[in-house]
């Protein structure tokens, strides 16, 4: 009676723990056929991909910065300035402020002083200082344009007859003559794509023209 009893007690035991070794045996062999035969790959090269939504631009300056030279490109025909002109007054503004309307100048950035030691107080699209106008008309894009064409005809007046970064260096006074030079053919682009002619592998989808009137 006693071995009897023990006999149904092990099996009563021992049947739930088959019953759940089994439905584990099966999950597992499910799982690896799942993985064998139905998995999807969702690694780095396989994974799909939404879409790439990239800024357009001309030469890597954005719709922005785009801007600011057609406003610069205003303020220069305005003024009766050729396209020559206009391209070095955007290449200038290329090679001080990347074509953005800053309200801080080199000083805020990495201390740079005048000559005199005096905190440079540089702003807006030219870094133009305190002796170029008031701050509201540094930080006018038109404005700060039309002082830079002034400032260009008055000093510069041979100015056909010298490099893009010679005017440049001579109209903003900066310490080194050759600094906007490698901004000229990125200029070049720029007031080309926005005059409506881009050059081979620029694209102006999305971008506001400002073709001369």
């Amino acid at each position: 009676m006693r071995g009897g009893f023990v006999a149904a007690v092990v099996l009563l035991v021992a049947t739930p723990l088959v019953l759940v070794l089994a439905l584990i045996a099966a999950g597992s062999a499910a799982i690896s056929a799942f993985d064998a035969d139905d998995r999807i790959d969702i690694g780095v090269d396989h994974a799909p991909r939404p879409p790439g939504i990239a800024e357009q631009g001309i030469a890597g300056y954005g719709s922005g910065q785009l801007a600011n030279a057609c406003t610069i490109l205003a303020a220069g025909r305005d003024l009766g300035f050729d396209e020559r002109d206009q391209t070095i007054a955007i290449m200038t503004a290329m090679g001080e402020s990347s074509l953005r309307n800053l309200d801080y100048g080199d000083w805020e950035t990495s201390g740079v002083t005048n000559p005199d030691g005096s905190p440079t107080t540089s702003i807006g699209l030219f870094q133009q200082q305190d002796s170029w106008g008031t701050r509201e008309e540094r930080l006018d894009p038109y404005t700060a344009a039309t002082i830079f064409f002034r400032a260009m005809a008055e000093r510069v007046p041979d100015r056909a007859a010298l490099d893009p970064t010679q005017v440049a260096h001579e109209t903003q006074v900066n310490a080194d003559p050759l600094h906007y030079a490698r901004f000229w053919d990125r200029a070049v682009r720029v007031v080309a794509a926005l005059n409506g002619t881009p050059r081979d592998g620029d694209r102006t989808d999305g971008i506001a023209l400002c073709p001369a009137v």
